[in-house]
């Protein structure tokens, strides 16, 4: 362990103890506000702390064990207890170092989900449908509530383009690494030779925005138009004029919501999707401009990268960002898609740890 890492551990350990003291006083007690504050930042940093303590006892047994050594009738004793906390000391360390890398600030948002079918026509459309099945019953196993914002169906089945919101405690840390092409390889109900034919869809996922606050839109630089929804959602919805759609003049960013039957709401779900375009935008330029020396291999949200093959005929699945091969087409269509995601996370984090180590 780094002398950094160490002076980093301690620093957490202290605070730790502090915020155990002051959650115990009744003046913070009191402060609702504090107290919740308080009770977030300690359930965050315990975890680390329980790690560094166990990491701290380990050593004190490997010293005991070593000392253990010099006496003959218990030197294969303890060289066993040496072995095994050599062990346990290099396993710790590597879960401190996990603790110990920066969160992503976005990782426990709710999302905007948009799949667009790209090259290939209806049979593009009907795997933007495919996947967005997918992700709403990944979405299902978790537990996450997902609601339609915006949809435009394809002529012969799935969908041109489809947005949606998921939310739930952690969504954007399970579906960030899905930004990006996906592609189908496959044999269309409409083709009568049996060929096997390549379409694809793009995915994004955008962080919602807690507050549109937090995003500087000037209300004289937004377009705002009403029409009437094309998509479902009944009588109603189809007879007046509910649906909106959004312009940001500057960056020319068009969003718009048909989902709601209310026009107030479907213009409070558009602002704050184009709040999260506005945001993503901004901080893909910084991204890109930080990362021109070093691309990030896993996580790059390049919405032109063609990040996963699904081979149909083979059953099988290619994440080309990390070289992950699975034979399990089906269980991961039918939203078993951690699978994937957990890889893809793990990579990650051995790639946030080598950086650490540098």
């Amino acid at each position: 362990m780094t002398p950094e890492i160490a002076v980093k551990l301690d620093h957490a350990q202290d605070r730790y103890d502090e915020i155990g003291l002051l959650l115990s006083d009744p003046a913070v007690m009191a402060d609702q506000n504090k107290f919740r504050a308080l009770s977030k930042e300690y359930a965050q940093i315990e975890p680390l702390v329980l790690n560094f303590r166990a990491f701290k006892q380990t050593e004190t047994e490997l010293a005991e064990a070593e000392e253990m050594m010099a006496d003959e009738e218990l030197h294969d004793l303890a060289k066993e207890s040496v072995s095994d906390c050599k062990a346990q000391l290099a396993q710790l360390e590597i879960e401190l170092k996990k603790l110990l890398i920066p969160k992503d600030p976005n990782d426990q948002s709710n999302i905007y989900l948009e799949v667009r079918a790209g090259t290939g026509g209806d049979e593009a459309a009907i795997f933007a449908g495919d996947l967005y099945r997918m992700y709403s019953r990944y979405a299902e196993k978790k537990r996450w509530k997902v609601s339609l914002v915006s949809v435009n169906e394809g002529e012969h089945g799935g969908f041109k383009e489809v947005i949606a919101l998921v939310e739930g405690q952690g969504a954007y840390s399970k579906f960030k690494f899905e930004s990006g092409t996906h592609r189908v390889q496959r044999v269309p109900e409409t083709e009568s030779q049996g060929r096997v034919h390549t379409s694809a869809c793009t995915v994004a996922v955008l962080p919602e925005v807690n507050s549109v606050d937090s995003v500087d839109i000037n209300p004289s630089d937004l377009r705002i138009d009403t029409f009437r929804s094309s998509g479902a959602g009944g009588q109603h919805v189809n007879t007046t004029d509910s649906a909106v759609r959004i312009t940001h003049i500057p960056t020319n960013t068009v969003v718009e919501c048909q989902d709601e039957r209310s026009q107030h709401k479907n213009k409070a779900k558009a602002m704050s999707l184009l709040s999260a375009k506005i945001l993503d935008a901004e901080q893909a330029k910084v991204k890109a401009e930080q990362s021109e020396a070093r691309k990030l291999q896993v996580g790059s949200g390049d919405r032109s990268q063609r990040i996963r093959t699904y081979n149909y005929p083979q059953g099988r699945i290619s994440d080309h960002r990390i070289n992950l091969t699975l034979y399990k087409l089906n269980e991961i269509i039918d939203g078993d898609l951690d699978l994937v995601v957990e890889p893809l996370t793990e990579e990650s984090q051995a790639e946030l740890l080598t950086q650490m180590n540098q």
